[in-house]
């Protein structure tokens, strides 16, 4: 679900007034980069080179172009030479995909024996992507500008992280939320504009009754079932912890009815995230719990008590994250508990069953226990500790006029002792800058305490794709304090007012 096959344009910008000499170096260099970028390993996606634009048509031509093929994810833009910026106007006011403004030059160093003013003018990238970048502040479109030398690692390392942003960015205007039942009674976080949502974000979010959907699980075959159920026993370790086993078994294989049922439904109506709420159970033996993360598991984003923001966004860095190599994971999150011993500060994460076994450290097992919420049987869920290192953890909300996205940067780690009674999933984070001025931050700036998390994307990414949205983003990080967050909540407020 997650891998998608995007590729991106690479269109250096010239003139004629150099003579075709100069153009020919111009395409020669521009072939060297884009070979040398595919050829490093670094990028996600394919980089492909167009020939270089000198004029308004060649250049309307080529953006007109990007915005028809359903392939392309982005353009990256670089001025090789000089090139009259208003020879962009009539591409860039069309264009509507990621742009990526690539301020570098071909030759790494000046070449002081040699240099002369024909080199000058070939070369003279600090003077074209001045004046190609004035051109885009002017017309007020949003962008990424990377400056460096196109060669070094930490340049690529950016493009490739950008490259994961664009995709977010097109990928949003593909998701679609099935909620099921509604949004937990009385409850405000949760809640939103779902039409406004889907003029910013492209989301779809519909409504289901809940036996809508549980005629699908009510017709899955018992062979479907039986087969899932082993694959579960196969996969997992069971934690029986003194219940019949026959009796286990019948509870884990209720469970795998959901999964199938469910994936069955969302597949037929071309969903890719699901709400779900405890209090609209309907037919269902169980609340859905190891099926919902074994669906996250595929890519699916999943909100708890009819949360679709969080659903969407836990979809979204699924996407921006599919394919990455080494990756640590994505999950829907909730806050629960504090740990406020000094020097051992933390948040205590989980949710009642749904945390996605992709963040998983360790070894994963099944348990079967009971739930105070939902009135139904005893349900099965997986039951892990996450990952440590560096994560983010976001929250979109709706502020009435306007949607805003908080990105606090945390650092996971391994809680002091065991908890065995506790049967769920469970994180165990510290917000930067620390416990104490993170929480505060995100209370004054409105934050849920439902998150979309992940150890796989940046702060900047996802800033970036906040950006995209035309949306406000606001980062709680090392630098934080509440002075400075203060102020920036007070400007935002008149920034983003409509």
């Amino acid at each position: 679900m997650n891998q998608k096959n995007y590729k991106f344009w690479f269109a250096t910008g010239s003139q004629d007034l150099y003579g075709d000499e100069c153009l020919a170096h111009v395409a020669d260099h521009a072939k060297t980069i884009v070979s040398e970028l595919n050829k490093s390993g670094r990028l996600p996606f394919e980089v492909v080179w167009k020939p270089t634009l000198i004029d308004n048509a060649t250049i309307r031509k080529t953006f007109e172009e990007a915005n028809n093929d359903p392939e392309v994810a982005g353009v990256i833009t670089w001025m090789h030479t000089f090139s009259p910026a208003k020879s962009w106007i009539l591409g860039l006011s069309e264009y509507r995909k990621p742009l990526l403004h690539l301020h570098t030059q071909f030759n790494r160093e000046i070449p002081y024996d040699t240099i002369d003013m024909d080199f000058m003018n070939e070369n003279q990238s600090a003077h074209g992507d001045r004046e190609y970048g004035h051109i885009v502040t002017r017309m007020g479109i949003e962008r990424k500008v990377i400056m460096g030398y196109w060669a070094d690692e930490a340049v690529q390392d950016r493009i490739a992280s950008w490259m994961r942003t664009a995709i977010g960015i097109m990928e949003s205007s593909h998701i679609r939320v099935v909620r099921v039942a509604d949004n937990m009674r009385n409850v405000a976080v949760t809640e939103g504009d779902k039409v406004e949502a889907q003029i910013k974000f492209g989301w779809e979010i519909d409504a289901y009754p809940i036996n809508e959907i549980t005629k699908y699980v009510d017709a899955v075959s018992k062979g479907d079932i039986d087969a899932l159920t082993q694959e579960y026993y196969d996969t997992y370790d069971i934690l029986l912890e003194g219940r019949d086993e026959k009796e286990f078994r019948e509870h884990v294989a209720v469970q795998a009815a959901i999964e199938i049922g469910f994936e069955k439904f969302l597949k037929e109506k071309d969903y890719q995230a699901i709400v779900t709420h405890f209090g609209d159970l309907g037919s269902l033996k169980q609340l859905p719990g190891l099926a919902i993360q074994r669906l996250m598991e595929k890519g699916y984003g999943f909100g708890a008590e009819g949360d679709w923001k969080t659903a969407a966004m836990v979809r979204l860095m699924k996407v921006m994250t599919g394919g990455m190599k080494d990756a640590k994971g994505t999950s829907f999150m909730e806050d629960y508990t504090y740990n406020l011993v000094p020097g051992e500060e933390g948040i205590l994460q989980a949710h009642m069953l749904e945390v996605c076994p992709t963040i998983s450290d360790g070894p994963i097992g099944i348990k079967v226990c009971p739930l105070s919420m939902g009135d139904r049987e005893d349900p099965a869920r997986l039951v892990f500790t996450s990952k440590t290192g560096p994560a983010i953890a976001t929250s979109l909300i709706d502020l009435g006029d306007r949607f805003r996205l908080i990105i606090n940067e945390v650092d996971c780690k391994k809680t002091k002792k065991p908890m065995p009674a506790l049967p769920v999933a469970t994180a165990f984070w510290t917000p930067r800058p620390n416990l104490a001025t993170g929480a505060e931050s995100w209370i004054l700036a409105g934050g849920a305490h439902h998150t979309a998390f992940s150890y796989d994307l940046s702060a900047e990414q996802m800033g970036d794709w906040a950006a995209a949205m035309g949306i406000e983003a606001v980062y709680i990080d090392a630098d934080t304090t509440i002075r400075t967050l203060k102020n920036e909540l007070r400007w935002n407020e008149v920034a983003f007012r409509r």
